[in-house]
């Protein structure tokens, strides 16, 4: 199979649903396309019920294309990313990975057109994060929550205000951001750089103000992204991680007991914003984002010096903060369903406190006047006193 014939069939499964995602190849599966969250199997001529060993492996070495490197990684760590382009239609991120002896190959569709904070409806901290100066921003969650597309609309922003440097590192370059007021330096995982924290550390002498790191995957990547934000910079980065208390955890763990106090320290004076994202499934299909945003203040930098206690958590931190453009997931997620995009059932799906996302739920059908309960036809026992005598 030549790479003409692979971008062929890549091209028929973009075409044959509308809103595709993501195109997947998996051995006993026919090929499938994601569409709002669903695998959809994609029919073709002549048709392929299931994929063979041979045409998945084909498939991979074709997009691999007998690049070294990701052989190598393919071979050693049983995965490779990489990127893919179909001439005039659309960029592909890559996973290629063994499983159970064989490859499967998963394609992201990247978006051509850079979003916008407004385009996308994301909230008003979004502006407060494109001004900051200095200090290190985490833009967190599950793979394809949308991570990369709101740092994208972050810089965008950026890049039509200020006049500064902006250097990326990124695993692959997913959105290609002109040269506006800003200038933009894009480097690639693998071509341009062999590492996250060789790449973050020859940015510091390459003078920008702003330094995107695609994931902070180790300890060396988050020090020197914490010795960057302590000298001026403004980083903006990824974690895989759920919500703000986790995201500080998740920071500490990577770090020996010894060196807790002398990171938390750090992560004090440098932390501007933790924003979590989750993608919900939207009524009428499609996705809606839901938001857990947190903003440094004075209880922030007490609370990641000294951990978390009773009264004193993340979550009660940015209950708290609601004033000044913080949030937590149940807050937005009853937003979203006071405004019809979700169901309630989705709203109790993917809330993080079910009890407090349930009284919201409650006071919104109240307003509307609608019942919140499933209770009928109560009513007072009249003979009660004369049956217990």
């Amino acid at each position: 199979m030549r790479k003409q014939e692979i971008d062929h069939i890549l091209t028929k499964m973009l075409d044959y649903h509308k809103l595709v995602s993501d195109l997947n190849l998996t051995v006993g599966k026919p090929l499938q396309v994601e569409s709002a969250g669903e695998l959809i199997p994609v029919s073709l001529d002549p048709k392929i019920e299931e994929l063979t060993p041979f045409q998945t492996e084909t498939f991979a070495l074709n997009l691999i294309n007998q690049d070294h490197r990701l052989t190598e990684n393919l071979l050693s760590h049983g995965s490779c990313d990489l990127s893919h382009s179909l001439a005039g239609k659309a960029r592909f991120r890559v996973n290629v990975f063994s499983q159970s002896g064989n490859y499967s190959v998963v394609l992201r569709k990247l978006e051509s057109k850079i979003p916008t904070i407004k385009e996308m409806g994301l909230p008003e901290s979004f502006y407060k994060i494109a001004e900051e100066k200095n200090g290190i921003v985490f833009v967190t969650g599950a793979t394809g929550s949308g991570k990369t597309t709101s740092l994208a609309a972050i810089l965008d922003t950026i890049n039509e205000k200020k006049s500064v440097h902006i250097i990326t590192l990124e695993d692959p370059i997913e959105y290609q951001h002109p040269h506006k007021l800003s200038t933009f330096n894009q480097r690639e995982l693998g071509m341009d750089f062999d590492s996250y924290a060789n790449g973050l550390r020859a940015a510091l002498r390459q003078a920008p103000k702003v330094i995107l790191v695609g994931e902070m995957r180790d300890r060396e990547t988050v020090e020197i992204g914490l010795t960057a934000a302590e000298t001026g910079h403004l980083v903006l980065t990824t974690l895989h991680t759920v919500d703000a208390g986790q995201t500080v955890n998740r920071i500490l763990g990577m770090f020996n007991t010894e060196e807790e106090n002398q990171i938390r320290i750090r992560l004090s004076d440098t932390l501007r914003w933790i924003v979590c994202q989750r993608l919900l499934p939207k009524v009428g299909g499609g996705r809606v984002a839901a938001f857990e945003i947190l903003g440094t203040n004075l209880r922030v930098k007490d609370t990641v010096l000294h951990g978390e206690s009773e009264g004193k958590t993340f979550y009660d931190i940015i209950e708290a903060g609601r004033p000044f453009g913080m949030a937590t997931f149940d807050d937005y997620i009853v937003n979203l369903y006071q405004k019809g995009l979700i169901t309630q059932e989705t709203a109790m799906a993917y809330a993080s406190r079910k009890g407090i996302t349930g009284r919201g739920i409650d006071t919104v059908k109240s307003a509307r006047g609608e019942a919140t309960t499933d209770i009928d036809d109560l009513e007072i026992d009249r003979n009660y006193k004369n049956r217990i005598r």
